[in-house]
């Protein structure tokens, strides 16, 4: 019988999450305001899998955090000098920004759009957990579409079981999510 994750050491808990995105996996793990889903946001049999999971339609699109705006890079198109500044002003921190997306964007990760929604995350354990994993993650709320974000690792396994490897963690004080703006008009969408 496995141990508890919770009582793993951590490079085995990363090396166990490091296997499950291989695989195409979904992760349960904490971020500023509740649990989310994750998975690699360049392999579209994961994210076919957390859409499935949550129940939630294609055409909505899925944000992805990052440790760092190196991480974020390959899914975006190219910036300028004065846009990196101008996102790094606010991140890491809790806005989401809507930005042009790569060719190497899955359809699936975008939904019907033609931007990406991107955020450096200022969750510790998030952002520790990107860089352990060395990959920018999907991140959705964990839940199924319409009901109320999962905010324990406990209600993550009761809720998704083995279809999830859930970390341990805690999340942030933030009480809502995080805020979306489209980077090239200023418009708040959430």
């Amino acid at each position: 019988m496995n141990p508890p994750l919770s009582r793993l050491p951590a490079v085995a808990l990363v090396r166990r999450a490091r296997a499950r995105l291989k695989a195409g996996g979904v992760l349960a793990y904490s971020t500023e305001s509740c649990f989310g889903l994750g998975c690699n946001p360049r392999d579209p049999r994961a994210i076919r899998r957390v859409l499935a999971i949550k129940a939630r339609p294609n055409h909505k699109g899925l944000i992805v955090i990052a440790d760092s705006l190196e991480r974020i890079r390959p899914l975006v198109a190219p910036l300028s000098a004065a846009d990196e500044a101008e996102l790094m002003r606010y991140w890491p921190g809790p806005y989401t920004f809507l930005l042009p997306a790569s060719r190497r964007v899955p359809p699936l990760l975008r939904g019907r759009h033609h931007k990406v929604a991107v955020r450096v995350t200022a969750h510790g354990e998030a952002a520790r957990l990107c860089r352990a994993l060395g990959s920018a993650l999907v991140s959705t709320s964990a839940n199924r579409a319409g009901q109320k974000s999962l905010r324990t690792a406990r209600g993550c396994r009761r809720t998704f079981g083995d279809r999830v490897l859930t970390l341990p963690g805690r999340i942030g004080k933030r009480r809502k999510p995080s805020t979306i703006i489209d980077f090239a008009t200023g418009r708040v969408l959430r």
